[in-house]
């Protein structure tokens, strides 16, 4: 048997796991100047999307500044999107060398909703770069290599238009740091969903992570998810417009961040939830499925009566079009 069979073979009988092996990079094997050199005149853009987050955004776009735009020319322009924050984010950002822009500033004429989906929609906008990196901001003991790390495949590897962070998440609950548990929307919820829907896109150890770059053709070329369903939703809404070997994942180390509590989390579970369905029925995966629903019950202890109060919020995000269409409609 040639080693070509036995890779179809394996490609057939474990999809992932043989994209896993190919497409699974480490930071470590990116060197800023490297990458550099690896431009050829492609320009980068690197974005935050920050709702009140004060005390990590600054030092977040400190260290990239220092390390990869003053020290080596690798990000042609930093931005941070301020998603109507109440805080001193965007002061801090600005004071630390990012350009600040407010999210509700960009595209005015099509209005503006709440959310990460619609801060990192609109950032296409309110940026220039060929490919374009996403980080969270609100990051604790943040790396640069991050950047160098999901630059690197889209630099070096002919074929690849999206990149996406690996790491291990630690759970802190304020008293103990445990070294894993820190994803359990990404567990209870997204990795399953995969698993029964897109297979394929089980390799991805951190389906929900909020690092990753991209081209910006690809990027532009599709719809965007509201609020916290666009993670999973632009992973889904790549493969089946790209295929499986356009993506890939780099392994960078460990991230540490804010956990939320079991409340946002419902929220969050529900937005995965409503991405994937929209992308199903999008996919002909299912077909005459009655509307989901919008809203969500959440139920809380009264500390005062002792019984239990329900609290009803809205969880229906929207979408945004692929910029692409906006752009050709401008």
């Amino acid at each position: 048997m040639t080693e070509d069979s036995r890779t179809t073979l394996a490609d057939r009988l474990d999809p992932a796991r043989a994209w896993s092996a190919r497409r699974t990079y480490r930071a470590a094997d990116f060197r800023p100047g490297d990458l550099v050199a690896a431009k050829a005149g492609r320009r980068i853009s690197v974005v935050l999307p920050a709702r009140n987050e004060q005390s990590t955004v600054g030092a977040i776009v400190a260290a990239l500044r220092s390390e990869l735009v003053d020290r080596v020319p690798l990000i042609d322009e930093l931005v941070v999107v301020d998603s109507h924050s109440t805080d001193a984010t965007a002061h801090v950002a600005r004071s630390a060398g990012a350009r600040v822009v407010a999210q509700g500033d960009v595209l005015p004429a099509l209005g503006d909703v709440p959310g990460k989906g619609e801060a990192l929609w609109k950032s296409l906008a309110a940026t220039d770069g060929d490919i374009v990196a996403f980080l969270d901001s609100d990051l604790r003991d943040f790396d640069p290599a991050f950047v160098t790390g999901l630059l690197g495949p889209l630099l070096t590897e002919p074929g690849v238009v999206f990149s996406k962070g690996a790491y291990e998440r630690p759970l802190d609950d304020g008293r103990t740091v445990l070294p894993a548990g820190g994803g359990r929307v990404t567990e209870l919820v997204a990795r399953p969903l995969l698993a029964a829907h897109w297979p394929s896109l089980s390799g991805f150890v951190q389906p929900l992570a909020g690092e990753y770059a991209g081209t910006r053709e690809a990027l532009e070329s599709i719809p965007f998810a509201g609020a916290y369903g666009v993670d999973i939703g632009i992973l889904i809404d790549l493969v089946e417009s790209y295929g499986l070997d356009a993506l890939a994942q780099v392994d960078l180390g460990r991230r540490t961040h804010r956990h939320s509590p079991d409340s946002a989390l419902s929220v969050m579970a529900m937005h995965q939830q409503l991405a994937v369905l929209s992308r199903l029925q999008r996919y002909g995966r299912v077909v005459g499925a009655d509307a989901p629903g919008d809203t969500l019950t959440l139920h809380h202890r009264d500390p005062i009566s002792g019984g239990f109060r329900s609290e009803t919020v809205e969880v229906a995000p929207g979408e945004r079009p692929p910029m692409r269409e906006v752009r050709a409609g401008l």
